[in-house]
């Protein structure tokens, strides 16, 4: 009898053999695929549905870690331009100074304490303290222009629906 047999190897190392006899026509084929070491289709999809579980815990990490370091940067800064006496702290008076520099102090101890069960609004809470400390100090100095920020009132100009 004579036997062909063929042989191909795809991309993923699955090996597709094939043998027909040339005298009867009969043929059989067989796929060998290399499973072991790999992922089963049902531990992928478990591992979709974990990343999806835990995608909103990874949001709320990264959101307190950003918190976090948004209040240690405004401390930090803050620290620094009332210990500048070319900048900041060189045209605020001493009380002033020392009020700044205690509400930074504060934060800075309530970070030592808090800082490893402290959640994203904690941390947003503690900014806004620092804050409200600061922003009237140094809003003096600009003779109390800027007022509460925010956005202009445009009440007086016509609306401009069309262009």
């Amino acid at each position: 009898p004579q036997i062909e047999v063929s042989f191909e190897l795809d991309a993923n190392g699955i090996l597709k053999v094939s043998a027909g006899d040339k005298g009867t026509g009969k043929s059989e084929s067989i796929t060998i695929t290399n499973d072991k070491g790999r992922l089963s289709a049902e531990e992928i999809e478990r591992m979709v549905e974990e990343a999806e579980k835990y995608a909103e815990e990874d949001k709320a990490t990264r959101q307190r870690i950003e918190s976090r370091n948004g209040l240690e940067n405004y401390a930090f800064s803050l620290k620094n331009q009332v210990n500048d006496e070319d900048g900041l702290g060189g045209k605020i008076d001493e009380d002033d100074k020392d009020t700044i520099l205690d509400a930074v102090k504060q934060v800075q101890d309530w970070l030592d304490d808090n800082a490893a069960d402290a959640t994203a609004e904690d941390f947003d809470e503690q900014k806004e303290k620092l804050s409200n400390v600061a922003y009237p100090i140094t809003s003096k100095l600009y003779g109390g222009a800027g007022g509460a920020g925010g956005m202009p009132d445009y009440d007086d100009e016509p609306s401009h629906d069309e262009l």
